[in-house]
């Protein structure tokens, strides 16, 4: 049953089903096959109730900072501090990219929506100074991936809300994963500015870092905001994202006054549509989560995985293998909501951190961002750019191997993950 459940799930998605509708779909159409009519009543209740979690009201005013600071003229400012701070290496404009991202992931916890704001500001600077147009488009389409792990970040809060784990701690636990990615890629942009001759910019004089630094410094606050208040206890995860956004408001329309009450309208319609589809899927893997535990699919993966070894770094091996190839053909959040509830008893069996899992599974679903056929930021990345997909995938190459790196000492060396969490907010217990 469990071979028939994902075969038809899969065969929706490859058909071009959406995924949301593809996962509801397939749990109606099992529950009508094996004569459950009688719970197909319940399951707008059962769609609403995966929605209701405190939790996940931390979406929407995630999303709303995230929207406000792109509309603000914040990304400007990030990406000039960015650019006097290492724009003088070897590489400058790439470098710069890659700082912006992992500053800018402090305050969207969205790889699409990072990749859009730090495309638009970066892309026409690295080709008017001679970078390789596809190139450029490929390290803004990778640096994005670090939003959605460096705190705040969309994927976690799911996460967090599906395990019962503190949102803080994941969040905590985001940071050195986060930095792990932003130094390797910017170690692919200067061997290819090596390889290629890129250029580099001149080195900011003392003031003009420290200009820009303070430009920036009241957009910098924002994760202070998040990431402070959680871990002192003054708010929960979901108060954090509602003292963000205020916190955006009042920056980008009474400080900067680079948002009028015209462009409010526009904002909160961008959200909403946002928090919507986010929700959608989420309510859509309520019913099919239900699906699956009515046929006790999560006890016969952990059989299955647990059959194949009873070594934890090979079963960690190839649920990353399952994570990846899962991740080419659906959206990160999607994967989340499917294996999260199916994985995680195999994960506690074993004894794993929940917040190293958390880790594991998110970077898992980044990677799956710039992969086809379903890659989202590859896509989105492909038509701001202006280059054809196949040509922006082969020049990501590169990026993808760097960022797998990356999964695999995630993987293998849980205090990546767990170091600041404990060291915080002492050890979990």
């Amino acid at each position: 049953m469990t071979a028939a459940i994902f075969g038809v799930l899969i065969f929706l998605i490859l058909i071009g089903v959406p995924i949301a509708y593809s996962m509801g779909l397939t749990a109606v159409i099992f529950f009508v096959v094996l004569g459950e009519t009688d719970v197909l009543c319940m399951l707008p209740a059962r769609m609403y109730s995966s929605t209701t979690a405190f939790t996940l009201l931390a979406i929407p005013f995630f999303i709303l900072t995230g929207n406000l600071m792109n509309s603000g003229g914040i990304t400007q400012r990030l990406f000039q501090f960015a650019h006097n701070l290492v724009g003088h290496l070897k590489g400058g404009l790439g470098h710069v990219v890659v700082v912006s991202a992992m500053i800018f992931a402090g305050m969207t916890g969205a790889a699409v929506a990072e990749a859009a704001a730090i495309g638009t500001v970066g892309l026409e600077g690295m080709t008017q100074k001679g970078y390789d147009r596809t190139f450029a488009t490929s390290i803004i389409a990778s640096a994005s991936t670090i939003g959605p792990v460096i705190p705040p970040s969309i994927p976690l809060v799911i996460y967090g809300s599906i395990t019962g784990t503190s949102v803080g701690r994941l969040f905590l636990g985001g940071f050195l994963p986060g930095l792990l990615m932003g130094a390797v890629l910017m170690l692919i942009v200067y061997i290819y500015a090596t390889k290629r001759n890129y250029p580099w910019e001149k080195r900011a004089t003392f003031m003009e870092l420290l200009r820009s630094t303070w430009r920036a410094a009241s957009a910098i606050l924002t994760p202070v905001i998040i990431i402070g208040g959680m871990v002192t206890g003054i708010f929960t995860p979901t108060e954090a994202s509602i003292c963000a956004s205020v916190y955006a408001l009042v920056l980008t329309m009474f400080i900067f006054k680079e948002v009028s009450l015209k462009d409010m309208s526009r904002i909160c319609w961008e959200t909403l549509e946002a928090s919507i589809r986010v929700l959608f899927i989420i309510s859509a893997a309520g019913i099919f989560g239900w699906l699956l535990i009515h046929q006790q699919v999560p006890a016969a993966v952990i059989k299955g995985l647990l059959s194949l070894s009873s070594k934890t770094w090979v079963i960690l091996l190839v649920i990353n293998i399952i994570l990846l190839t899962l991740g080419c053909f659906m959206e990160g959040i999607a994967v989340i909501l499917l294996t999260v509830p199916i994985f995680m008893p195999v994960v506690t069996q074993l004894g794993i951190d929940p917040v190293h899992f958390g880790l594991i599974i998110t970077l898992n679903s980044m990677l799956g961002l710039l992969t086809p056929p379903v890659g989202m930021v590859l896509y989105t990345m492909a038509s701001v750019g202006k280059v054809p997909v196949t040509a922006l995938t082969y020049e990501l190459r590169w990026q993808l191997a760097a960022l797998a790196f990356v999964l695999f000492l995630v993987t293998y060396v849980p205090m990546i993950s767990t170091l600041v969490p404990n060291l915080l907010m002492g050890a979990a217990g």
